[in-house]
């Protein structure tokens, strides 16, 4: 599994092609944009991270918004692989995989380097809701609401979908408490406590 915080190595700056081009520049526009955010790194500095020719850039991506786009759909094919990572810990049984999801969420944001949500950086780094960049955040928040509320109905919540809203504002939280308390105060790691106690409130009992 890809870490979130890993950082390309930098080689020798040359011109490649294809598939190999791209491959390091959006390595190197993961690191970047995820530890010092979208608006502040420049195209030379994706160049020089990753080692190529700013003509290997041009040739291939349009602009930064179209390197922002592939960006979100990396850390949005990352954050999926995580979920169901955990998901797959607990088979068949849907209390379970949510307690799962939280348990490893909260080991995640402990990691040295962890920088919080990128889709949640994203969205505060660019106001305008109707900016492709907020299209794509909004779309992965959606799908997370909608997989949070099929897991709640197939666990036998009373109201699955104001379940979901309750473990999708939760998550939202520990992304943030992730880089506003300091680390010392260990505050995910209460994160399952409060999820089930979530849980149990709508009716999901442990068996």
């Amino acid at each position: 599994m890809a870490n979130e915080t890993q950082t390309p190595v930098r080689t020798g700056r040359k011109v490649v092609h294809g598939a190999e081009a791209q491959a390091k520049i959006l390595a190197a526009v993961d690191a970047l944009f995820y530890r010092d955010g979208a608006r502040a790194v420049s195209v030379d500095a994706v160049v020089e991270l990753a080692g190529v020719n700013k003509m290997s850039v041009y040739r291939q991506f349009k602009s930064k918004d179209d390197l922002l786009l592939h960006y979100l759909e990396l850390r949005d094919a990352r954050f999926w692989t995580y979920f169901e990572a955990s998901l797959a810990k607990q088979p068949g049984h849907p209390r379970a995989q949510l307690v799962q999801v939280f348990r490893d969420l909260a080991e995640r944001t402990c990691r040295p380097g962890y920088r919080g949500c990128p889709f949640v950086n994203i969205a505060i780094e660019f106001p305008e809701r109707d900016h492709p960049a907020r299209c794509r955040v909004a779309q992965n928040k959606a799908q997370l609401l909608q997989r949070l509320q099929q897991l709640a109905a197939e666990a036998g919540a009373a109201e699955p979908l104001q379940l979901a809203k309750g473990l999708a504002l939760l998550i939202e939280g520990v992304y943030a408490a992730s880089q506003t308390y300091d680390a010392d105060l260990a505050l995910p790691s209460v994160l399952v406590l409060a999820a089930e106690g979530l849980l149990a409130a709508a009716g999901v009992a442990a068996r």
